[in-house]
């Protein structure tokens, strides 16, 4: 087998079954997950390596945020890893371009192998101890009245009609986020990627020519070593068919259409399709639950002044930044209009 996964820990898969279970495997960005095992990647190699499935004990996301990763600001607002953890408390980190790509590979986790955990020791306990702390809220909450009980009840309705689709709130969402990154991304950025492009091309043109003619072991491994680096940091801000201005605002122009052509069939939703997410939805239900708001319209007020309210130097729960990360870039696009 070509490329043959090394393996990670004290687990072995024999040849046979290792180079079929990784032909048959589900793909997912730089790792795989098979029948028999995941497949992890190294800096450059997708599915590099290997950890039987009967090793693995957790599997969960890490996000570093860079300065301003809920405000917008810099060049990328987060970086994203899957950790997998198994054999005994080993780690594999493996990055990820695209943080969906983590959120689909442990959704496929969840549904397939129900009992790997998808979230971190310490996440755990966070979440027995949030969970803990939301039905103490829930016992102290004060009584609704009237007309909060029938917002309540309006966007639970609401809810349950934009649950249907969650492709149109997932492709919303995503190009939301697409729009905002690019936007915040300096235009001089994409210029320097083109011209350390650029510098790769031309150091492997130079290596391979320098490999032709015999030069020294040294030089030509340095420089192809060169190539890869400057044509992997180039390529991740290289502008590209679908990765410019004209292509990324029609997108998420489109996302918004699709919405405001579903929720137009509904008889008064209850808030503007630009924000039309589930997420949106139930923090506007506990606004009216914890008596912040009575109203659907007090309610997405609050939602508002929430996120307006959130920056780098605040820190959250893992819960309230998967929330936030949703549909704060919903918000910042339009300009909390």
């Amino acid at each position: 087998m070509m490329f043959k996964p090394y393996p990670l820990g004290s687990g072995r898969i024999d040849d046979a079954a290792l180079a079929e279970d990784k032909k048959s495997c589900r793909k997912i960005g730089p790792c795989g997950i098979g029948r028999r095992a995941l497949y992890l990647n190294s800096f450059f190699i997708d599915r590099r390596y290997y950890v039987p499935l009967s090793m693995v004990t957790r599997v969960y996301k890490r996000v570093a945020m860079s300065r301003g990763g809920f405000s917008g600001k810099g060049i990328f607002a987060t970086l994203s890893y899957l950790v997998v953890e198994f054999d005994g408390g080993q780690q594999k980190v493996c990055n990820f371009k695209y943080e969906q790509q983590v959120d689909d590979f442990l959704n496929v986790i969840r549904a397939e192998y129900p009992s790997i955990p998808c979230v971190s020791a310490a996440a755990e306990q966070r979440l027995a101890e949030q969970k803990a702390r939301r039905e103490e809220e829930e016992r102290s909450r004060p009584p609704m009245s009237a007309q909060a009980e029938k917002t309540v009840r309006t966007l639970d309705q609401a809810l349950d009609y934009l649950e249907r689709r969650p492709e149109l709130t997932e492709q919303l969402s995503a190009a939301a986020k697409r729009r905002r990154n690019f936007q915040c991304t300096h235009g001089s950025y994409r210029w320097a990627a083109m011209a350390i492009t650029l510098l790769g091309f031309a150091a492997l043109a130079y290596g391979i020519v320098s490999f032709v003619r015999h030069g020294s072991f040294a030089i030509y491994f340095t420089l192809f070593g060169l190539a890869a680096i400057f044509t992997f940091a180039g390529f991740s801000v290289l502008p590209t068919a679908r990765n410019n201005r004209t292509s990324i605002m029609r997108n998420d122009e489109q996302a918004q259409q699709k919405m405001q052509e579903y929720v137009s069939a509904y008889l008064d939703f209850p808030l503007p399709a630009r924000y039309a997410h589930p997420v949106v939805l139930r923090r506007m239900k506990r606004a009216v639950m914890d008596g912040r708001a009575v109203t659907a319209g007090q309610a997405l007020d609050v939602v508002k002044d929430d996120l307006r309210a959130l920056n780098a130097d605040v820190e959250v729960s893992q819960e309230e930044y998967d929330e936030v990360v949703a549909i704060k870039p919903l918000f910042l696009n339009a300009e909390y209009q």
